[in-house]
C-alpha cells in the first residue's frame, strides 16, 4: 500500500529498466518555490551579504526575470559575492538549509513520482540549472544518484566567482540529458522530462513524454496546444487562511478534549473513563479540522492483543492526531523533555499521562519509563511510542532505539508496529502549517516478546526495523548521489 497511486498509476504500466530516463527539473518542480530564495534569505540572516551584495544580486534576478539579461550573465553577476569562499563549507551550508527550510518543500506527489521511477529500475537524474549546493542533498534524499546542473568554478578549494560552461539550461539541459542518455543507454524517445517552466521547452521536445508539472502560464498554453498532460500540486506552497485557521486551531483542539473530559473524572471519578473520552474527542475533532483521512490495512491488529507496546515511525507532529485516532483508548505515551517547555500543551499533556524523558541522558530515560511497565501489566494500558526517538526531515526510516522493545519485554506484552507512509504529506518536519491529506497506514501483526531476552533484543529490534523498511519500500534503492556537470 502506497501513496499517491493515481499520479504514479502511469509509471507503473511501464517496462522496466534503465533504458527508459526520467528526468526532473529542480526548482518549482521537485519543490514548492525557488531553492536559491532560500539561500539568500538564510544568507541575509547570517550576515554573509553586504547591502550592496544584495542590491546587485536582486537586480541581477529581476533584470533576468524580465527578459533584458540572459541566464549566464544573470549568474555570472550572482556568484561574485561567492569569490574567495570555501567551497567545502558552502556544501555545508547547503545541506544545513535543505534540512531546515528545502526538505519541507518537496512535493509529496514529486517525491512519490520519483520512488515510482525508481522501483521500475528507470535512469533517474535532476537536470536543473541551480548549482549543486542547492541540489545535492534532496538528490540524496531522494535517492537520485544523476545529479546534472550548473557547476561553479573551484581553485585551491575556493570558488573564483566564475561558473563553468556551458550552464545547464535551455540547450544547455538538452546536451547534458543526451550526454547522460549516452553514457548509461537510455532511449529519449521513450523517457520522460518533468518541468515547470517554458525556459525548458528545449528538453522538453526533445524527449518523447513531456510532462508540464505545476507549469506556469506560458507552459501551459504550449502543453495544451501540443496536448501535453499537466498536472498541478496544492500540497506545498500558496498558503491561504483556512491553512492559518486549521494550524491555529489544532493546539486549541488538543487542550479543548481534555477540559472537555473533566466533567466526567469530575462525575464519575474516573480520570480513566475521562482521559478515553478526551483522547477519542481529540482525534476526531484534530482530524476533522485538519482535513485528515485515514486509509488503514490491519486495522483489527490494534485490538487482538491488549495490553501492548505499539511503536510507530515518526515522520510529522500529525503522528499524534493519528496514533490517537487509531489506538482511541486505554493508552498512553512516551515523548520528548522538550513538549513540557510548550505553553499549556505540554502542560495538558502531561496531565494526560504522557511520560516525558530526556532523549540526551539514556539513564534518565530508562528510569522515566520504568513506571510504564506496571501501567501495563497493573492498569492494563497499552504504551505508544516511536523507536526512532525523533522526527524525520523525510520519510525515510532513521535507526530505532531499544527502550520500547525493553519494555515490552519487561512488561511481557506484544510489540504492535504501525507503519505511518505519509504523514509528512500533512505536516513536514519545520512546517507550521497543516495541509489537507489522505494517509495510508499499516498495522503490522502483533509481535510476541515471551522468548526475548537481553542477549537477543538486538536481533529482534533489527527483525522489526527491516519489517518497516520492507512495508515503506526502502529496501531496494541505495542512497549514492554522482554529480555530473551540465556538458
Amino acid at each position: 500500500m502506497l501513496p499517491h497511486q493515481d499520479v504514479v498509476a502511469e509509471i507503473l504500466e511501464l517496462p522496466d529498466g534503465p533504458q527508459i530516463g526520467a528526468f526532473f527539473d529542480f526548482d518549482g518542480t521537485i519543490i514548492s518555490g525557488y531553492s536559491a530564495f532560500a539561500f539568500i534569505e538564510e544568507q541575509i540572516k547570517r550576515g554573509h551579504l553586504s547591502p550592496r551584495e544584495l542590491v546587485e544580486l536582486v537586480g541581477a534576478m529581476a533584470s533576468f526575470g524580465l527578459g533584458n539579461m540572459g541566464f549566464s550573465a544573470m549568474l555570472m553577476a550572482s556568484t561574485q559575492f561567492l569569490r574567495g569562499i570555501r567551497e567545502d563549507s558552502y556544501a555545508a551550508f547547503g545541506r544545513e538549509l535543505f534540512a531546515s527550510h528545502i526538505a519541507r518543500q518537496i512535493y509529496p506527489e514529486s517525491r512519490a513520482l520519483v520512488h515510482a521511477h525508481l522501483r521500475k529500475g528507470h535512469t533517474v537524474a535532476i537536470i536543473s540549472s541551480a548549482t549543486p549546493y542547492q541540489v545535492e542533498p534532496a538528490a540524496r534524499d531522494l535517492d537520485i544518484e544523476h545529479v546534472l546542473c550548473t557547476r561553479l568554478e573551484i581553485e585551491k578549494g575556493e570558488f573564483t566567482g566564475r561558473i563553468l560552461r556551458p550552464t545547464c539550461f535551455g540547450e544547455g539541459k538538452v546536451r547534458a540529458a543526451e550526454a547522460l542518455a549516452e553514457e548509461h543507454g537510455v532511449d529519449l524517445e521513450t523517457s520522460y522530462f518533468y518541468s515547470d517552466s517554458d525556459d525548458d521547452l528545449q528538453l522538453l521536445e526533445r524527449v518523447g513524454n513531456p510532462r508540464p508539472l505545476n507549469p506556469n502560464n506560458k507552459l501551459i498554453s504550449i502543453a495544451e496546444r501540443r496536448n501535453w498532460p499537466v498536472r498541478k500540486f496544492g500540497s506545498r506552497g500558496n498558503v491561504g487562511i483556512a491553512d492559518l485557521l486549521r494550524s491555529l486551531m489544532m493546539p486549541a483542539s488538543l487542550v479543548g478534549s481534555f477540559f472537555a473530559g473533566m466533567p466526567i473524572w469530575a462525575l464519575t471519578g474516573s480520570r480513566r473513563d475521562a482521559l478515553n473520552f478526551s483522547i477519542s474527542l481529540f482525534a476526531d475533532t484534530a482530524s476533522a479540522i485538519i482535513g485528515l483521512n485515514l486509509k488503514i490495512k490491519g486495522e483489527h491488529h490494534l485490538w487482538s492483543h491488549r495490553p501492548a507496546v505499539f511503536i510507530f515511525n515518526h515522520q510529522s507532529n500529525v503522528d499524534l492526531v493519528i496514533v490517537a485516532r487509531l489506538l482511541r483508548r486505554d493508552i498512553t505515551g512516551v515523548g520528548k523533555r522538550e513538549i513540557r517547555d510548550m505553553p499549556l500543551v505540554g502542560r495538558v499533556m502531561e496531565a494526560a499521562g504522557l511520560v516525558l524523558i530526556d532523549r540526551r541522558n539514556t539513564a534518565s530515560a530508562i528510569e522515566a519509563m520504568a513506571p510504564l511497565v506496571d501501567t501495563m501489566r497493573i492498569e492494563g494500558k497499552s504504551v505508544c511510542l516511536s523507536p526512532e526517538g525523533t522526527r524525520a526531515i523525510s520519510p525515510k526510516l532513521a535507526p530505532f532505539k531499544k527502550g520500547a522493545f525493553h519494555l515490552a519485554m519487561q512488561a511481557g506484552v506484544p510489540v504492535v508496529p504501525i507503519v505511518i507512509h505519509n504523514s509528512g504529506d500533512v505536516q513536514p518536519k519545520g512546517d507550521m502549517l497543516y495541509h489537507p491529506a489522505t494517509v495510508e497506514v499499516e498495522v503490522l501483526p502483533p509481535v510476541d516478546t515471551s522468548e526475548w531476552t537481553v542477549d537477543t533484543v538486538d536481533a529482534h529490534v533489527t527483525v522489526i526495523r527491516n519489517m518497516y523498511l520492507q512495508a515503506l519500500d526502502q529496501v531496494d534503492h541505495p542512497n549514492v548521489l554522482q554529480v555530473v556537470t551540465g556538458s
